[in-house]
């Protein structure tokens, strides 16, 4: 529910950072200025939604005068203040000037900012991002001023840019991709249009990824985001993705169409069941995401019959390079490989009634089967009209999983280092053989107890 352009608050938000904001909003007012929320507070509080970061746009005062009006009642952060931002410690209250910038270089540094307290709303809305995004409310007030009509783009569920100096600023792009997930947007037809002409500039990667990880943590469609980065041409930055439109898969199991469409329906399947853990979701959505890069370089068609054998073992290098260009957190990308390369096994185990011992053995190379069940299930739903609701292969596999406690862990080792030197062994070349086969014994069942792991490596020993 939007609200309509008389009827913004803050009641989403926590209160105690609201009165805070409040008087940081009369100690302006006392000083002879005035202070306006502006961005994604406002856009939240007419969506209906929690914010939780407040910016505030002070008109009216220098630099000097604001930091005097707030130094006094306030413990303030001036590390930003040479770019007009200073910060309140302990709330998260951001206040600073209107400002005009100027092109001077590649990327989304690539600026030269000048504070101007005298800047219209108007023109300081214009060097906004989107429409939704350049909606001013007065606090103390509650009066609103909306120059590009933001909140009417909200109720009509459109993204639009502001102004020509939208495309100066190439993670505007990426930006408008992870907006129209998270409010379910469509781009408007003339900020797609832009787009198209923007080129990358060598944005900073962790700016890229940051982007792409609140397209997945809070995104509620993630298909519009990326149906938009398509209609763009922004897929071509990404060419693990860009390879996916137009491969082929078999109607029999894939009605939705191509790999693409297939993406699509699976990120949307994986937002409706999304945990809300950031880390957990974060892991769980790449790899539903990149869970079928291998597709274009293993599709083959035999007479209708259309296969991509061993897709999952392809896609592991696929994923492990688009991720890496834009984090360098290995940890991360070492989860999502591995949730890509094993996704087709909970329905293949499944299908063959796997032992205990196979379920052992696939939580060892997995590590979180529970995460690798979440990917599956999204695999499964992303295959529109099939019926899927009873995903049978995930929670089968969870119930094995749970029985022998390795649902969110991967078995924990029995025979340990310590064992073989009480043994009498010395740690060497062959300690790490010796414990990896302890290891694969108890995989197999052939031990379940410390006494019995001892056992068999004094066998492996003697």
């Amino acid at each position: 529910m939007v609200s309509d352009r008389n009827d913004i608050d803050l009641s989403h938000s926590r209160q105690d950072h609201v009165e805070v904001l409040l008087r940081v909003c009369e100690s302006v007012r006392g000083a002879g200025g005035r202070a306006w929320l502006v961005g994604g507070s406002v856009r939240d509080s007419a969506s209906g939604l929690a914010t939780q970061d407040l910016d505030l746009e002070v008109f009216g005062l220098t630099a000097e005068a604001l930091r005097e009006a707030l130094e006094t009642d306030f413990a303030l952060d001036l590390v930003g203040q040479s770019f007009g931002i200073i910060k309140l410690q302990g709330v998260p209250i951001d206040v600073g000037l209107p400002r005009r910038e100027s092109k001077i270089g590649q990327g989304h540094r690539g600026f030269e900012i000048h504070s101007d307290p005298h800047l219209s709303v108007r023109d300081a809305a214009a060097r906004r991002d989107f429409t939704l995004n350049a909606i001013y409310l007065d606090p103390l007030t509650g009066h609103i001023e909306d120059p590009f009509d933001g909140i009417g783009d909200l109720q009509r569920g459109i993204l639009r840019h502001t102004s020509s100096a939208f495309d100066e600023d190439p993670l505007r792009v990426l930006r408008g991709m992870q907006l129209a997930a998270r409010f379910d947007l469509d781009v408007a037809p003339e900020t797609v249009e832009v787009c198209r002409h923007i080129g990358l500039e060598g944005l900073a990667t962790e700016r890229i990824f940051g982007e792409w990880t609140k397209l997945v943590e809070l995104g509620i469609r993630p298909s519009r985001g990326l149906s938009f980065l398509a209609d763009c041409g922004w897929i071509r930055f990404f060419p693990e993705l860009a390879a996916l439109p137009g491969c082929p898969q078999d109607p029999r199991w894939h009605p939705e169409g191509d790999v693409w469409q297939h993406t699509l329906h699976c990120m949307d399947a994986f937002a409706a069941e999304r945990l809300g853990d950031p880390s957990e979701d974060l892991v769980v959505g790449l790899a539903v995401l990149c869970h079928d890069f291998g597709k274009p370089a293993t599709t083959t068609d035999h007479g209708g019959k259309v296969r991509a054998l061993h897709h999952e073992r392809e896609g592991v290098e696929l994923t492990r390079s688009f991720l890496a260009r834009m984090t360098n957190q290995r940890r991360l990308v070492d989860e999502v490989v591995k949730l890509v390369a094993e996704h087709m096994r909970p329905a293949a185990l499944y299908a063959a009634g796997a032992s205990d011992a196979a379920v052992r053995r696939l939580a060892a190379r997995v590590g979180r089967l529970d995460r690798l069940v979440r990917v599956a299930r999204a695999d499964a739903f992303g295959r529109p009209p099939l019926d899927d609701t009873a995903f049978l292969a995930g929670d089968w596999l969870l119930q094995r999983a749970r029985a022998m406690d390795i649902e969110s862990a991967a078995p924990t080792r029995i025979v340990l280092g310590r064992h073989l030197m009480a043994l009498g062994e010395h740690p060497g070349p062959h300690f790490n053989e010796i414990l990896t086969r302890c290891y694969d014994a108890q995989l197999e069942g052939e031990f379940e107890t410390v006494e019995e792991g001892i056992a068999f490596a004094r066998r492996l020993l003697s």
